[in-house]
């Protein structure tokens, strides 16, 4: 199954992001989960990172969940507000 995870920063936290980066790119390149796709969200001025988005692939949605609590920049407290959900991967508008 897909999941989305939607995760928003908390309000002045790019040096926190910053700082954990490293780690958080050695957690996903060797995640327990099929990762998609994944980035920065981004400000209205397309620069500065305000969250975290994901789609990924995973058995269930406990899975997916423990994924995101097992992130460094969860476990720094990074975020403010995550959200997971189950995802419809469409392929085209066909299906």
């Amino acid at each position: 199954m897909h999941y989305i995870i939607h995760c928003l920063d908390r309000a002045e936290s790019v040096e926190k992001r910053l700082s954990h980066y490293e780690a958080h790119k050695a957690y996903l390149a060797k995640a327990p989960i099929s990762i998609l796709i994944s980035g920065p969200l981004l400000a209205d001025d397309h620069e500065t990172m305000i969250g975290s988005c994901f789609l990924i692939e995973a058995d269930s949605l406990e899975a997916a969940i423990e994924f995101n609590r097992n992130d460094p920049f969860h476990r720094a407290d990074l975020w403010e507000q995550v959200s997971v959900h189950p995802f419809h991967k469409r392929m085209d508008n066909r299906e």
